[in-house]
């Protein structure tokens, strides 16, 4: 029996709407930032293909659980369409080919066209032609090149660990994985490792720019800006206080005599200190003047419940990570019943409540409800990331390399930053199944379980005793878990990559569980900062220092 086209409707529908919202999303949010005055069409289309590409990887999820879940009645018996093998089998690759598709393009857009098209553009000069700038580029991608080949042959032939023949020895946690990890090829363990290598790199990032912007973001909504009347005119006595001891100083020297080397010190230090008091009236007397300062203290109301929401919603979600309750629960619920470090942490069944988990399990039964939520949740990271970025600027080894600002974000910050939300948002995908581990294993599915009671009675008929037997049964629904047989329960794609990644490489696994610790870690350390930082000013980014166009600036005036 095929499958009904109304679980098709269901399930491709909405992922069909969330590409074509997500292209829209990704055009607007590469306009909004990039420099139009120095921009390409090339990097501009590679941008949005990249960013587009990334939230695809995570859209597929809620498809995924959503087909496994609605296999099952209320029950938990199979429906009448999914309860042949042969049908489950055809599901299962077709959605195992969807996900091999999305994170190969990853792979290339990471280690090929992006790199590609930093140098290209790297490489611009007035002299030069496009074939001698393709050339430069060229060379400089051929590293990025060997190094994704050697993680593909490094996982097709590096002996990583293999699951044993014989499943007598197979340790009883791992059985809910038995027949997953025996059909397993070098194809997609060799891809894994590839995802494992970039994922890696996604979760310093979300360590360094996410867990700081999950405070940043909401705490800068609730202090708002410094009132700009009030600052012009600080600043205004400020430059005046400044001009006068300029001019003191001149007047010593009035006379003709040699400034001395202090004086001179002096006088240039106040030059330029003046020069930038003189551009912040500037920009502050425009911004009160300005329409959209006024428009910003009308919306000041919705600012705060927003800062409000979104501080909520990330203690909610530190909260799934830690602590509920007075209990530590998926961290610490690896720690105490995870398959230990040599199988990467792998959580074979929870065992302490998880809210993000309860909510998303029961918003389920309410179509697209999780779905919505899911995006949310995505919408969320990805905001916060991007808050995380703009505070810190791109930066290596605390060496600013860029700076991320909206329409004056150049080609090349503009890649380097779509290719951080990528290796980002790679990491999320792990992420999902700290944050909600049934959910993403097996969604709202559950199993029916037929108890047998027989009950004996004795019975006289005239002057013989005999004995009689009653049979009854009795059925209870439970949810799917993996100390079910695995006919009972079908676990989605995405959860049987993790597991048999984290399996062959338990080294990933180990490092995504630490990472975890240190990402709460640095939570914590940025919520002090966060709460212990002063308002901003509304012409803070226009002001700052190292932006390339302060120069400019100064020159122009």
């Amino acid at each position: 029996m095929a499958i009904p086209h109304e679980v098709l409707a269901y399930g491709w529908i909405p992922f069909t709407v969330v590409v074509v919202l997500i292209l829209i999303f990704s055009w607007f949010y590469i306009r909004y930032y990039q420099d139009h005055a120095q921009s390409e069409v090339s990097s501009t289309l590679t941008a949005i293909l990249a960013l587009s590409v990334c939230l695809l990887t995570v859209a597929l999820v809620p498809v995924d659980i959503f087909l496994v879940s609605y296999m099952k009645n209320d029950d938990g018996s199979w429906k009448e369409w999914s309860d042949n093998e042969a049908l489950r089998n055809d599901f299962k690759q077709t959605t195992a080919v969807g996900y091999y598709v999305l994170y190969s393009m990853v792979a290339f857009l990471a280690f090929a066209v992006m790199p590609f098209m930093y140098f290209y553009y790297e490489e611009k000069d007035e002299d030069a032609t496009t074939r001698q700038r393709m050339c430069g580029a060229l060379k400089y991608t051929i590293g990025f090149l060997i190094v994704g080949i050697v993680l593909l042959l490094v996982g097709a032939f590096a002996p990583l660990k293999q699951p044993s023949k014989n499943v007598t020895h197979w340790d009883k946690k791992l059985l809910y994985m038995k027949d997953e990890l025996l059909h397993t090829h070098h194809g997609e363990t060799s891809l894994a490792l590839v995802m494992g290598f970039l994922s890696f790199i996604g979760m310093v990032i979300m360590i360094t720019y996410t867990a700081y912007g999950m405070t940043s973001l909401p705490f800068s909504m609730l202090k708002g800006f410094k009132n700009s009347k009030k600052e012009h005119l600080e600043v205004s006595q400020e430059r005046e206080s400044v001009e006068e001891r300029a001019r003191m100083i001149r007047a010593k020297y009035m006379d003709g005599r040699a400034m001395s080397s202090h004086d001179r010190r002096t006088l240039a230090r106040l030059e330029g200190e003046e020069k930038l008091l003189v551009r912040r009236e500037r920009h502050l007397q425009a911004a009160n003047l300005g329409w959209l300062n006024k428009c910003l203290k009308c919306c000041r109301p919705f600012e705060v419940v927003f800062g409000i929401f979104f501080l909520l919603f990330g203690l909610l979600i530190i909260v799934s990570l830690f602590l509920t309750r007075q209990v530590l629960i998926v961290n610490l619920d690896k720690a105490l019943h995870s398959l230990g470090y040599k199988a990467g942490y792998a959580l074979s069944k929870p065992q302490l409540p998880n809210p993000i988990n309860i909510i998303m399990v029961y918003a389920q039964k309410v179509f697209p409800l999780d779905y919505c939520l899911f995006v949310a949740i995505v919408l969320y990271f990805l905001y916060c990331t991007m808050a995380g970025i703009r505070a810190i600027s791109i930066r290596c080894c605390w060496i600013k390399l860029y700076k991320i600002r909206p329409r004056k974000t150049m080609p090349q910050a503009l890649l380097f930053l779509i290719l951080m939300l990528i290796l980002t948002m790679l990491f999320l995908n792990i992420m999902l199944f700290t944050l909600a581990p049934q959910y993403v294993m097996y969604g709202s599915q559950h199993y029916m379980v037929k108890t047998y009671h027989t009950v004996y009675i004795n019975g006289t008929h005239g002057n013989v005793t005999h004995l009689t037997n009653t049979t009854s049964v009795t059925t209870e629904t439970k949810v799917c878990s993996t100390d079910v047989p695995e006919d009972k329960c079908l676990m989605t794609r995405a959860a049987v990559f993790v597991n048999r990644f984290f399996y062959k490489v338990w080294f990933f696994g180990a490092c995504y569980y630490w990472g975890t610790w240190l990402f709460l870690g640095i939570y914590v350390i940025g919520l002090g900062v966060s709460i212990a930082k002063k308002r901003k000013s509304v012409v803070d980014e226009e002001l700052d220092s190292s932006d390339d166009d302060s120069d400019e600036e100064l020159i122009s005036t």
